[in-house]
């Protein structure tokens, strides 16, 4: 009877690459801060493509961190798909922490696992985000709302 072909070859599990995260963590920060270059003065930006609304909302403020829901408004009668990004000002990078209320994601999922997450899934929701503020970037426009800026003593 023939082998079948890869059977004996353990799956090689998914290593994560670091560096490759960073570089997209940082680069998410820069478009970010494009994007909604008044994070600091203003709780929210709606930015509106051909094919997408984008709203970026500033849900909490610290010394070194912002917190900020970005969520992409449902089309054609698609529910709106929200995430949660941490603003790390200190280390200038940008990273999702929460995506369709899951939370704390892992580096790295063997698969299968319970909740279906691909091997790569941390990267791959980092990814998406840069995909989201790429195309508001190279044709969105930009409608802030200037009743929620922050009120600043002095």
């Amino acid at each position: 009877m023939p082998e079948r072909i890869g059977a004996n070859r353990r799956r090689e599990r998914y290593n994560v690459d670091i560096g490759d995260l960073h570089s997209l963590c940082e680069s998410n920060y820069l478009r970010l801060l494009r994007v909604f270059p008044a994070y600091e003065k203003s709780n929210m930006t709606e930015v509106a493509t051909r094919h997408l609304v984008l709203v970026l909302e500033v849900v909490e403020r610290t010394r070194y961190t912002t917190l900020m829901r970005v969520t992409q408004r449902g089309q054609h009668g698609l529910p709106a798909m929200g995430l949660d990004v941490r603003l790390y000002h200190d280390a200038s990078m940008a990273e999702i922490i929460a995506f369709q209320r899951h939370r704390r994601l892992a580096g790295r999922y063997d698969y299968p696992n319970p909740n279906m997450y691909q091997r790569d899934e941390k990267v791959q929701q980092n990814r998406y985000l840069a995909e989201l503020l790429e195309s508001c970037l190279a044709e969105g426009r930009v409608n802030v709302d200037v009743s929620s800026w922050v009120e600043h003593d002095g």
